[in-house]
């Protein structure tokens, strides 16, 4: 009894632990007000569990039911059927449980793996058209995308309902004397003969369907060629020897497939297992040979003009599935010096070179703004716009105080759950400057924060640090922050989190936790709430599913609230002829062990959209996805799967879009397939002779690739008039390390939002790659002999900043920040910036100001600046406005403001400081701005 009594509450227990789990997970989704997600996922699994499961079941114990059915009425009296014997007299008194115990077993099987095809199920059940057609068969991309993957889940359901049948039905007609390997006469009985027979002729006519199916899917078949991994779609041979090929070998299936149908008729396997040969032959010969006979003998011979139109097709559909057919490559041959002329178009971008590394400062925000020891910044920082008047604003490195609770110095199961709940306030400087002492300078730093970004929920509740839960609200009382006068105390107010008034509630949550102290604990009072998922990635992927999300969430401080914002991809692996690419690869650089990368299901993907921005509040948890590609046929298709989960565009706040950013992981999908992609003519990419790889990062020792950059930056094009907030990255040949091309995407949102732009240099312009645009800097006797002094006779370390590469003034400059880290100190200052214009001229000066004079010689900035309606055009003097009558007081003040401005950029222009400059340029145009504000007010 008392086995008994414990083998019940054992079962009792897993189940309660099986349901707990099942129980939070929808007060979770409830209280993130996403439940809708969690009932169509859930019923979309019982579904297709109940469904295929009992239709296994259902084949599996009818075969099982009629091979007893037919089995003999005599054995034949042999040694094998006396040994027989004794097995089917053990199975006699059981053999009905054992028919419903197996078909249940097999269909629980069945059902769990039908299960995990609920995507397949939804993306098949609420498709949306591409309104692209594929260049063999002519059928929609979704066909490919939404359809194939589900008829080749049911294709692959029915091979195993008939191979288990077929299985079982030889094992029971065996067991029964129906088939026999011993004794004279016949070795099967008729009905057995049948029986097996029909199995045989189902699982051939399968096959016809498969060869059918793969016509189809030689569209996205995957293989190696021309050093593309990933390369998809038909080749010369799949169109001309495996397309017939299958094609043929699906009618000889159907045949082959009467054959076994009419074996109970005839009584006779011969015609059949005939039948059957020929097929094996013809698969082998015209699915194997002949296209071997085609490759070796008329492709190889004369492979460039066979292969040439099926390269075009690949080329078409890969930079149309990954969003890349519209970039816009320009020959650019940079000179070796420059002028003021050319300059003064680029005076904005040299104004906002970003000196602060995002990559490096963390340390320098933890040691100065930490605060206390229970919070910490992450190890990458992020980069956005704020203030300045700008479009976007400028360049600001932002990161938030999080809680640390390592840092605690007592550590109880109370203090990690109940006080120490959150982290407090953001801390931001300028990306262009740093103070006299080389470290940031701060626009919003203290505790609380203070500075330009005025006021704000500054409590962070959910962060990328954040990854425990937290009991907070009911009488509770949590450490808010600490002063020199002490810990202020605070008490939670926001509706975020699952209560715990319900004690069966709190016992789910104590087995999910595994902490039986949730279940009696006197901290817990009425009004208390679980707050758990809390960093922003994983709250996100919970309630959209269907999303890979961008391994760089960042923060925004917005309409008085702080919020993380990320980027979420929609893919497809079932893009017709577009190369694949494994999103886990691509996405890794030399900052992947700080930042993560971006995964899907299945990693292998061949068509990606940033379809939808999203954000959490840090506050009070809240998710908000608004859709950002109201074109991608992906992101439609899952909305219809979960109607209003995902807001329109256009109820993107207006406070909230100038912080949108073009993605990083993103860009780098994109910059990878751009190595090859480029290269738009297939003659050109066959040839493989202007092949570009992405160039391994100079400043670390990892070996892995460059990070892009964001960066304020005009590409020298016509059509581009003004400085935009952008991200960047570089290029150099295969296996080379001089500069191939110069990569930027506009980031800031608005109409050339997305646009790509190529400077492709000369291949003999020998310009310098960033490996050798380091070498530079280290083979410099001058750099040298600094650096050496720098490091003090080995009590300091040197740490590179991000080496960037911008267009400026007809050439390439490149500057790195140069921070110093003394022996046991506990954050980097930035100390020297290298700078090189051209290949030669080199400079390693204490500031921006000095290296940028130094290598760009005698130019200097434009005499005349401009009022820069669009920057990048020549000021004129300001003038008086024209309108009729007097001067009023705001015009007059803004004619005043405007001079000075003026002068202090002529000021600033003859001295090299092309900080001051774009900051005059600034409050130029706002001057000149509000003179004609207030000229319309007086003529209206």
């Amino acid at each position: 009894m008392l086995l008994l009594t414990a083998g019940v509450l054992a079962v009792l227990f897993l189940l309660f632990v099986m349901f707990a789990g099942l129980w939070t997970d929808w007060l979770w989704f409830k209280s993130v007000h996403y439940s809708s997600v969690f009932s169509a996922q859930l019923w979309t699994k019982v579904g297709l569990f109940a469904v295929f499961g009992l239709v296994m079941a259902l084949v599996v114990g009818l075969n099982l039911w009629l091979a007893y059915r037919l089995r003999p009425p005599l054995a034949a009296m042999s040694v094998e059927q006396q040994s027989l014997d004794r097995y089917r007299m053990g199975v006699a008194p059981y053999k009905k449980w054992l028919l419903i115990a197996v078909s249940l077993l097999v269909g629980l099987v069945a059902g769990a793996a039908a299960a995990g095809q609920w995507r397949t199920w939804m993306l098949w059940t609420n498709q949306t058209s591409f309104g692209v057609k594929d260049s063999q068969f002519h059928l929609d991309v979704s066909f490919y995308a939404f359809e194939l993957p589900w008829y080749e889940f049911l294709l692959g359901f029915a091979f195993s309902a008939v191979i288990v049948s077929l299985l079982a039905s030889v094992v029971v007609h065996y067991l029964y004397g129906g088939l026999r390997l011993q004794g004279p006469g016949r070795k099967a009985s008729s009905g057995a003969q049948g029986h097996l027979a029909v199995l045989l002729g189902v699982f051939v006519l399968l096959k016809a369907a498969a060869y059918w199916l793969d016509r189809y899917a030689l569209a996205v078949k995957t293989g190696s060629y021309k050093q593309v991994d990933g390369w998809t779609g038909l080749r010369y041979v799949d169109a001309n020897a495996f397309l017939p090929a299958k094609t043929i070998l699906f009618f000889v299936a159907i045949i082959c497939a009467a054959l076994f149908f009419l074996t109970p008729i005839r009584k006779t396997w011969a015609p059949a297992l005939i039948g059957f040969g020929l097929m094996v032959l013809s698969a082998v010969l015209i699915g194997g040979l002949y296209p071997a006979i085609v490759q070796q003998f008329q492709v190889k011979p004369n492979e460039q003009a066979k292969e040439t139109p099926y390269i075009q097709k690949n080329i078409d559909a890969t930079r149309q599935a990954y969003g890349i057919a519209d970039s816009q490559t320009q020959a650019y041959a940079p000179k070796a010096s420059t002028n003021s002329d050319a300059l003064k178009a680029d005076a904005q971008t040299i104004a906002d070179i970003r000196l602060l590394d995002p990559n490096v400062v963390s340390p320098t925000f933890q040691q100065i703004e930490q605060q206390r020891s229970y919070y910490k910044f992450p190890k990458t920082l992020d980069v956005d716009r704020y203030g300045n008047g700008q479009v976007g604003g400028q360049d600001t490195v932002i990161g938030l105080r999080e809680l640390n609770l390592a840092g605690v110095q007592q550590r109880n199961w109370i203090n990690d759950h109940f006080k120490y709940t959150h982290g407090y306030g953001v801390v931001s400087a300028k990306g262009n400057q740093v103070n006299d002492k080389g470290q940031p300078v701060f626009t919003e730093s203290g505790l609380p924060s203070t500075g330009s970004l005025g006021d704000y929920q500054q409590r962070i509740y959910y962060g990328e640090e954040t990854k425990t839960y937290s009991i907070v609200g009911g009488t509770n009382e949590e450490i808010d922050y600490s002063t020199d006068a002490g810990d202020k105390q605070y008490k939670y107010t926001g509706d975020s989190g699952v209560s715990l008034n319900n004690p069966f509630t709190r016992a789910a949550y104590a087995v999910r936790f595994a902490e039986p102290q949730i279940l009696y604990a006197g901290a817990i009072t009425d009004g208390a709430r679980v707050i758990y998922d809390r960093t922003p990635k994983e709250r996100v992927e919970k309630v959209a599913p269907w999303l890979s999300i961008d391994a760089d969430p960042y923060p925004v401080v917005q309409d008085g609230k702080l919020v993380w914002v990320l980027d979420g991809y929609t893919t497809s692996d079932g893009y017709p002829f577009a190369s694949k690419t494994t999103l886990g690869d691509v996405t890794k650089d030399s900052l992947t062990d700080q930042r993560g990368r971006t995964l899907t299901t299945v990693n292998k993907v061949n068509y990606i959209r940033n379809s939808v921005k999203a954000t959490v509040d840090a506050y009070t948890g809240e998710v908000t996805l608004y859709q950002w590609d109201d074109a991608d046929p992906v992101l439609k298709t899952w909305m219809k799967a979960f109607p209003g989960t995902v807001k329109a565009k256009g109820d993107i706040p207006s406070t909230l879009m100038p912080h949108l950013r073009y993605p990083q992981d993103m860009f780098k999908v994109q910059r990878d397939l751009l190595g090859q992609y480029h290269m738009t003519d297939a003659n050109s990419f066959f040839n493989g002779t202007d092949i570009w790889q992405v160039p391994v990062d100079p400043t670390t020792n990892t070996g892995a690739v460059q990070p892009p950059y964001y960066m304020t930056v005009r590409m020298p094009d016509p059509a581009v008039t003004q400085a935009s907030f952008s991200l960047t990255t570089t290029f150099v040949p295969s296996k080379r390390d001089n500069l191939a091309a110069f990569m930027a995407v506009s980031a800031d949102p608005g109409p050339e939002y997305g646009k790509i732009r190529i400077l492709k240099v000369p291949g003999d312009s020998n310009t310098l790659g960033p490996k050798l645009v380091q070498s530079q800097f280290n083979s410099n006797t001058d750099v040298a002999n600094k650096l050496n002094t720098l490091k003090i006779g080995g009590d300091s370390d040197i740490e590179y900043g991000n080496l960037l590469t911008l267009p400026v003034g007809g050439g390439l400059l490149n500057v790195e920040p140069v921070y110093v880290r003394g022996r046991g100190a506990d954050y980097p200052v930035l100390q020297k910036v290298l700078a090189v214009y051209g290949n030669d001229n080199v400079a390693f000066e204490n500031t921006l100001e000095e290296a940028l004079k130094k290598v760009l010689g005698n130019a200097t900035a434009p005499t005349t600046p401009t009022a820069p309606t669009t920057p990048g055009t020549t000021p004129t003097t300001p003038t008086t406005p024209t309108t009729p009558g007097t001067v009023n007081a705001e015009q007059a003040k803004a004619i005043a403001d405007a001079q000075k401005a003026f002068n202090d950029g002529e000021a600033a222009q003859k001295a090299g400081d092309w900080a001051k400059y774009g900051e005059a340029q600034k409050a130029l145009k706002a001057a000149l701005d509000a003179a004609a504000a207030a000229g319309q007010q007086k003529t209206g």
